[in-house]
């Protein structure tokens, strides 16, 4: 199916009120997504050697959602054919003090990844527009200039340092999708009930996830001011429903196909000093036991 819909048109106003959670597209059962999502893994390993082959394209996935929305299971189940080679994860924490010494975006830069790998963000830079917008305490911990800090456009000044990162990546061909995973509050409260209930899930939960649920409202607004603010023709934004797993999967997955589809990838093309190499080394290897 198409997930034009999900995208967050660049330069339009985000209600997210208007993007359905439990939407689950044109499957017809868990069982079909589940299928799909399976035949997608295995068509992406064998685009993930080419892409890693051909050393010109890196892909970045940026993964960010509210707590339970099941960032860690989509990048588990969609990589899972993946040669690990090939792809590195990041999830990026609380700002180290060395972090905390250089510009909000440098620690990201750090983790970018080579040309030929696809890199995942779990979570990345743009915390600097969710969390520090909500909790701006946080601000007084940044070391960079008060008459910065006090400024009525701190968050316009951020979103455009954002938007000309990311433009400047994809000029020097890294792909970049980013995925908004929206879980409803409802579901959210379901998965944190869960994550209490049974001891298997215990570690997953944090008191202060519930100390952030009470700020849902901060949030949602924040969110939507970001997907505003930079979802733009070279790094559109994607809205991915998140109360179905099985749905969210699946989508992410097809649309990370589709644009690896998209860059015409292809083996190096060899030269003809190379080819007569190896039919040199074919020749000697026949020759002898």
């Amino acid at each position: 199916m198409k997930y034009n819909q999900l995208i967050v048109p660049p330069g339009k106003k985000v209600r997210l009120n208007q993007y359905d959670p439990a939407f689950s597209g044109n499957f017809g059962s868990k069982e079909e997504a589940e299928a799909k999502l399976a035949g997608d893994i295995r068509k992406l390993a064998g685009l993930q050697d080419v892409l890693y082959a051909q050393d010109t394209y890196a892909m970045l996935l940026i993964f960010q959602a509210m707590d339970a929305a099941g960032k860690d299971g989509v990048v588990k189940h969609i990589m899972s054919g993946v040669n690990p080679q090939g792809c590195q994860v990041y999830s990026f924490k609380t700002p180290s003090q060395e972090e905390l010494d250089h510009d909000f975006l440098w620690r990201s830069m750090k983790a970018l990844p080579e040309r030929g790998r696809i890199g995942i963000f779990n979570r990345s830079y743009y915390e600097e527009v969710l969390i520090v917008r909500v909790h701006t305490e946080i601000l007084e911990g940044q070391r960079f200039p008060e008459k910065e800090k006090r400024d009525k456009d701190l968050w316009k000044h951020r979103y455009e340092d954002i938007n000309s990162l990311e433009r400047y990546l994809t000029r020097n061909g890294i792909v970049i999708l980013k995925f908004f995973l929206n879980v409803s509050k409802k579901e959210q409260k379901k998965r944190f009930l869960e994550r209490i209930e049974e001891p298997g899930k215990n570690w997953k939960f944090s008191s202060g996830d519930i100390k952030e649920r009470e700020r849902w409202d901060d949030y949602m607004e924040a969110y939507e001011n970001m997907l505003s603010a930079t979802s733009t023709k070279w790094a559109p934004w994607y809205v991915i429903p998140a109360d179905k797993k099985w749905f969210t999967r699946a989508a992410v997955a097809d649309i990370v196909l589709s644009k690896l589809k998209s860059l015409r990838l292809q083996y190096p093309e060899l030269s003809d000093a190379h080819r007569r190499e190896l039919s040199q080394a074919k020749k000697l290897l026949e020759r002898k036991p």
